[in-house]
């Protein structure tokens, strides 16, 4: 279990977030601050005990400003749903980056890098005791591993401050993969779902 700031109260949590989506909004660190519409800094719970971490924002995500909520998002959310996750209280969302890429493409490993101040600020504030490495540019910036996501999804893993580690498919993969078939993507996507389930009722 992550100890970090374990005292800061759920107000001081919220200031200290809104002041640091303030500063990243001003952010001009990288080549992706120039083609953003609005930064895309997190979506759902703070005090969540779940954090999600996906890759960059898209187009309707730069739009809107808010992770998630595009055709990979609204999918998203029909998985957390029939799994009974609420993404407005059981989950904190964020990406590696908070700026979109240009043709929605992978960040660079120097975007990711001056924005991981960002990301590693948002952890220790939210205090997660599970964070969901969702698709492989997320499973990079924490795992040290050449595997592929599909040979390493639904495994947990365990960071320095004890917080548990699952990768998961991006729903962007589950999209053109429509099957239910027994061990297809969206059928090891519930069976993830179902293992985070059963370890999120341990914490609560």
């Amino acid at each position: 279990m992550n100890d970090s700031n374990k005292n800061i109260t759920h107000d001081e949590k919220i200031k200290i977030l809104t002041e640091l989506k303030k500063v990243c909004s001003q952010c001009s660190k990288c080549e992706l601050s120039k083609g953003r519409t609005n930064i895309v800094f997190s979506d759902g719970n703070p005090d969540a005990k779940i954090m999600l971490i996906g890759e960059a924002p898209g187009h309707n995500e730069d739009v809107r400003g808010v992770p998630f909520v595009g055709r990979a998002g609204q999918l998203l959310d029909t998985f957390l749903q029939e799994h009974n996750i609420s993404r407005k209280d059981d989950i904190y969302i964020c990406n590696t980056v908070k700026c979109r890429p240009p043709e929605n493409r992978v960040p660079k490993p120097d975007e990711k890098k001056a924005c991981r101040k960002y990301l590693d600020a948002q952890i220790k504030l939210v205090k997660p005791e599970i964070i969901l490495l969702c698709g492989s540019t997320a499973v990079q910036s924490f795992l040290d591993t050449k595997l592929t996501i599909s040979k390493i999804r639904g495994q947990w893993f365990e960071n320095e401050n004890g917080i548990k580690m699952m990768p998961i498919f991006h729903p962007s993969y589950l999209l053109r993969n429509h099957s239910l078939e027994e061990n297809s993507p969206r059928w090891l996507m519930h069976k993830d779902l179902e293992n985070i389930k059963s370890e999120l009722r341990k914490l609560c």
